[in-house]
């Protein structure tokens, strides 16, 4: 267990504080919000806490999407040095215990991985995460939803990025759209709520589609995000090829002048709109032309075990090593702490990422 007695704890953060470069100001903002101190660790020298853990349960995927995988595929890391069940547990404990609240499991796809059930399960009993998050490819959804429901699953994101069976099995190079719209379906069956369907918008392959996108939000409760077109190693990014957030609402105002927006939560990556009316909303996720580094609360954990505080950063350090060379808790929180004291204050800009060495977003996790 990592919980320690009360009293212990309040030692033990205080000891935090003073281990980790945040200045005064920000010290005492963080302390006066909570009855505890958040985590010293898991705070970074702009007083962002990372309540926000996205852990990559696999490099494998069933589908070949083109802004995710380079077209030649990517070199597998070999199965002994990818993150044991045990391991993946025992990190998420840690993390939990250390303020994280909400854990994605993504992947790859991650439920592919044949004990993604047994790990959302033993992830439940974990006291404090409030919320646990599966973003998939929806082609096993349909079958495996009851038993991911069952195991503790909270909230949902399916990636689709057409509605036309023909363009699916282009940008995906396999097919399957039915298998997803299946899945989608299911999940509204079973009553998940919002449904979020994420939307990779490409120019000159699905921008024309962001109107039908928008009226699948009209009887459900779906929440569909348009993702602008992010640079990694392999998708072929270019500047041509992305359409911005301010380009897609102004398309979607043309049809819907009364398109409006909603609130969003202080750490959110989506930019909310609704048209009035319509059972669910519409979302921007704009990380190219109007980031949101400032705000953001989020660390990821590759399925070999790397560290990455950064989508877009390729500074990452080992977890697994340490782990395997035997570190203890306290080890392995100096060295994670360290690793987010680096985090800088915003990406490098969608120009400069795009000449910056980076992992394919396939062996990142999303």
């Amino acid at each position: 267990s990592f919980a320690p007695p009360n009293s212990q704890m309040c030692i033990m953060h205080l000891r935090c504080w003073c281990q980790t470069p945040i200045s005064p100001s920000t010290r005492s903002r963080v302390l006066k919000d909570d009855t505890l101190p958040f985590s010293a660790f898991l705070t970074d020298s702009f007083g962002r806490r990372h309540s926000y853990l996205r852990i990559s349960l696999t490099e494998k995927c069933n589908l070949r999407c083109q802004y995710c995988m380079p077209e030649e595929g990517v070199k597998l890391t070999p199965r002994a040095q990818l993150l044991t069940t045990a391991e993946v547990l025992r990190l998420a404990r840690l993390f939990v215990h250390e303020g994280v609240d909400k854990i994605r499991l993504t992947g790859g796809e991650p439920l592919i991985r044949p004990d993604v059930l047994d790990i959302i399960a033993e992830l439940r009993k974990l006291e404090g995460l409030k919320t646990i998050a599966v973003t998939t490819n929806g082609m096993n959804l349909a079958r495996l939803l009851p038993k991911l429901k069952d195991s503790g699953l909270d909230l949902l994101n399916i990636s689709l990025d057409t509605l036309i069976p023909a363009k699916f099995e282009f940008i995906v190079r396999r097919k399957g759209f039915h298998k997803v719209m299946e899945g989608i379906d299911k999940a509204l069956e079973m009553g998940y709520n919002p449904v979020k369907v994420n939307c990779v918008v490409m120019r000159g392959l699905n921008e024309d589609e962001i109107l039908d996108f928008v009226a699948l939000t009209e009887k459900k409760p779906i929440e569909v995000r348009f993702i602008e077109y992010m640079p990694f190693d392999g998708n072929k990014w270019n500047f041509k090829k992305m359409v911005s957030y301010q380009e897609m609402l102004d398309c979607i105002k043309q049809q819907w002048p009364a398109l409006e927006m909603v609130p969003t939560g202080h750490a959110d990556t989506a930019k909310g709109y609704k048209v009035p009316g319509f059972a669910g909303k519409v979302g921007f996720i704009s990380s190219m032309s109007d980031h949101f580094c400032g705000s953001c609360n989020r660390l990821r954990l590759t399925a070999d075990g790397n560290l990455k505080v950064c989508l877009f950063g390729n500074s990452e350090v080992s977890l697994r090593d340490e782990l395997r060379s035997g570190a203890t808790e306290t080890q392995l929180l100096d060295i994670i702490g360290a690793a987010v004291g680096r985090k800088k204050k915003q990406h490098a800009g969608m120009l400069n990422l795009s000449k910056m060495k980076n992992r394919p977003m396939i062996l990142i996790g999303g």
